[in-house]
């Protein structure tokens, strides 16, 4: 078995008094002016000077005013680094072509080096093995400790070569419930954000293990977390991070905070425990999750379920309506069609069938379908119903065992008037939880 492998110490870019420096509350948003003014005294205290710096950035489907960072962090840095490129964190979502990948940085008709001279941008390459380089491998014992005995095989730890050959790693993205690791954002972008597929599979199975009432919303170290953060010491460059709470449905910020990946991510969770989350007294027979218009599929926009999972009764639906969504995932879709959506245990007591999948995907489809049980002898039962009132065609989605609703259908007046339904608009990033859960 190869040993876990670490690199030599990266240089120290900011002193250790600085700790982790924040600007902004939950309670309130911040003056654009003044987080311009934080960004460049912050930036200005690390020791980027003469450096080359790689710059990890969400893409579309997390809500983000991206430009508007990226211009304090060019003006801060592109006349004191070596260099400045930006790589989009995909994970294994759908690369963005030029015109996106331009619109994402606020260049909606292209010009980027007009607004960001010395800046390149592109997005992680995770479909090209040339793009990745091996860091070592989290060996099957440390697996063992991290997750609480849930999983105990070796991971190796692939990590998009731009991090590898950068001497500084920015990371720059908000922080929000998640239903993997509990708050994202942090370490996340480089693990799974520019990962191999291997940690991207084991993390997301791990979390999947756990499921999602255990771990979404959930402060602190998470064993996803952890995982996570085994992986990202393994980094041979220099980790920083620039990460922010962003008000729901706007482009205005709650708090920003810079320091190391993991202080910086610390400081935003704590903020986003209370920015992005909202409690009931008690739970709804059904949930209407108007999905967000960010996501392009089924892969992404399930976010529009996992966020209300919590709060919804036994026996209850959630009704995900996104008429514009018209597929299940464009890099998962052949996966997802030949496993279908079931819960947990469908698949652990199955595991002989379906341990060969890809463990993300199965991950994707648990996480989705909620928890239930699974015998041979009874089959499955699930706690509540998942009903896709979509784009996507009738026979595809009962086809993966979910419900089908015509969106036409749907009025969205009506539903919120209904007492027993829970009508939630921009599905996707704020989680509902019972007060009583806490």
């Amino acid at each position: 078995m190869c040993p876990l492998v670490r690199p030599p110490a990266a240089p120290l870019l900011l002193p250790p008094e600085a700790g982790v420096l924040s600007l902004g509350s939950a309670g309130a948003t911040l003056d654009p002016g003044a987080v311009d003014a934080f960004l460049a005294d912050a930036l200005r205290q690390a020791d980027f000077d003469g450096r080359r710096v790689c710059v990890l950035v969400p893409d579309a489907s997390r809500h983000c005013p991206l430009p508007v960072l990226l211009d304090g962090v060019h003006r801060a840095l592109a006349h004191r680094v070596a260099a400045l490129d930006v790589v989009v964190a995909l994970g294994t979502h759908p690369p963005l072509g030029p015109a996106r990948l331009a619109a994402l940085v606020g260049c909606p008709e292209g010009g980027i080096s007009q607004r960001y001279p010395g800046m390149t941008v592109a997005n992680h390459a995770w479909w090209d093995p040339a793009s990745f380089v091996d860091l070592g491998v989290v060996e099957a014992e440390t697996l063992h400790r991290l997750s609480g005995g849930l999983l105990d095989v070796p991971v190796p730890v692939r990590v998009n070569r731009a991090v590898a050959d950068h001497d500084v790693t920015l990371i720059v993205g908000p922080v929000l419930p998640h239903e993997v690791v509990g708050f994202s954002g942090g370490n996340k972008y480089l693990f799974p954000g520019v990962s191999g597929q291997e940690l991207i599979d084991v993390s997301h199975w791990l979390g999947a293990l756990i499921t999602i009432p255990e771990i979404i919303g959930t402060l602190g170290i998470t064993p996803v977390r952890a995982l996570i953060d085994t992986a990202a010491a393994l980094v041979p460059s220099s980790r920083l991070c620039l990460a922010m709470v962003v008000e729901e449905g706007t482009d205005r910020l709650h708090s920003v905070h810079f320091g190391s990946p993991e202080s910086a991510w610390a400081a935003a969770a704590q903020v986003a425990a209370q920015a992005h989350v909202r409690y009931l007294d008690a739970p709804v027979t059904r949930v209407l999750s108007l999905l967000s218009a960010r996501y392009d599929d089924l892969w992404t926009g399930a976010k529009g379920i996992y966020k209300v999972q919590p709060v919804v009764a036994d026996g209850g639906e959630i009704v995900l309506y996104a008429p514009g969504l018209h597929e299940i995932s464009g890099t998962h879709g052949a996966a997802i069609a030949r496993v279908g959506y079931h819960c947990r245990d469908y698949f652990t007591k199955q595991w002989d069938r379906f341990g060969t999948e890809a463990w993300g995907v199965l991950a994707h489809s648990t996480h989705v379908r909620g928890t239930g049980t699974f015998d041979p002898v009874g089959g499955e039962h699930n706690r509540i119903r998942i009903t896709l009132a979509t784009g996507i065609p009738a026979a595809e989605t009962r086809g993966v065992g979910l419900g089908y609703l015509d969106p036409a259908s749907v009025d969205v007046t009506a539903w919120a008037r209904d007492p027993h339904t829970l009508v939630v608009p921009d599905a996707g990033e704020v989680l509902y939880r019972l007060r009583q859960a806490g």
